[in-house]
């Protein structure tokens, strides 16, 4: 059989393929106009962060299947995990250094959508399912530290003690008084795979809706204005998909080396009532706050920076996207930001200060 009929039989098969699919799922519908700057990096940050969910979720459900929730038992299920279930080390590994980009991303992704205007008109409800997610990815994170229940694993359980107790009511479900026949650590470790991951399926799916609704933000020059971006533009949806699963996979490889080379740590067994760690960097700048307020400062002040984050929108309603146009609300979080990390950086310095209590 000659090279160009074996060609033309391989392009048909292709070609009944492409149209069994399309009769089946659509796939031209994800064909739709962008704005060419969609496919830029800053604009690609939300969905590199979900293609991080997506390993996490993964790695995550392996990681289940051999962890014990029970505090007697909790450490050595994960000194299990390292030791003798296949890949163990290495899922764990992933699992910790995606929960690290993940974060970093979602936190570069709302200072890309606070720097260009994209919380503003038809966009405000959006950016308040954004800190909704940001505070579930926050909420991941603490209960993933926990989980271990190492020294670092118990002084933060027990400054999540400290916190229920000062919210009364409020944090009862963080208490272990909440229910006397499941301990504190199983109910974080459902939380951390249950519940969380829902409120994250559900603000993920209206965040992409709501995308979807009002397109991309338009791109920042000095005249430009907020406003709708569905159904224009010079780019396609499905270029914007292939662009986003390339940075994705490349962010799997940045996690694969990090885990090779630097495999998740875990520390000796927690002592309750000590301090002799600090916490993972996205927490660590709330502790100059609790040297000087105690504990209530891991409430207030994340209730302050979140209160500050919600009104934007309310505050700056002009529809200008420019930088200039928005001196004060940007020269406001940068001064914030830069407290932040300052504080990070003194917290990191100074040697381990005793706060519980």
């Amino acid at each position: 059989m000659s090279t160009s009929i074996r060609a033309a039989e391989n392009k048909g098969r292709q070609t009944r393929t492409s149209s069994w699919l399309e009769e089946r799922l659509g796939l031209s519908g994800i064909r739709y106009t962008v704005p060419e700057h969609a496919n830029s990096l800053p604009y690609l940050l939300g969905g590199i962060t979900l293609f991080g969910f997506l390993i996490l979720i993964v790695t995550g459900i392996y990681l289940a299947q051999f962890y014990n929730p029970q505090p007697t038992a909790a450490h050595d299920s994960v000194i299990y995990i390292i030791t003798g279930a296949t890949l163990g080390d290495l899922t764990r590994s992933v699992h910790f250094w995606t929960a690290q980009l993940v974060t970093l991303t979602v936190l570069l992704h709302l200072l890309r959508v606070l720097f260009t205007g994209s919380y503003k008109r038809p966009r405000e409800v959006n950016w308040y399912v954004g800190l909704g997610l940001l505070a579930v990815t926050l909420g991941l994170v603490f209960t993933g530290s926990v989980l271990k229940f190492d020294q670092e694993a118990v002084e933060a359980l027990e400054h999540n003690s400290e916190m229920a107790a000062i919210l009364g009511s409020l944090g009862a479900w963080f208490s272990a008084e909440f229910s006397r026949s499941t301990p504190l650590l199983t109910r974080l470790f459902s939380g951390h795979a249950t519940i969380l991951p829902l409120l994250f399926a559900l603000l993920i799916t209206i965040h992409v809706y709501l995308i979807k609704q009002h397109g991309i933000s338009p791109k920042v020059t000095p005249d430009a204005e907020t406003g709708s971006t569905a159904g224009t533009g010079t780019s396609r949806f499905d270029i914007h998909l292939k662009r986003m699963a390339g940075y994705g996979l490349l962010t799997l490889g940045i996690v694969l080396v990090l885990s090779l080379l630097f495999p998740a740590p875990l520390g000796q067994p927690g002592v309750a009532g000590v301090e002799l760690t600090k916490p993972w960097w996205m927490f660590l700048w709330l502790f100059p706050a609790e040297a000087a307020l105690g504990s209530r400062a891991l409430i207030i002040v994340p209730a302050i920076l979140g209160g500050l984050l919600a009104l934007v929108p309310i505050l700056d309603r002009s529809p200008y996207l420019s930088p200039r146009r928005r001196k004060v609300l940007l020269g406001s979080a940068a001064l914030i930001l830069v407290i932040i990390i300052i504080n990070g950086v003194v917290a990191w310095l100074q040697p381990v200060a005793q706060h519980l209590g």
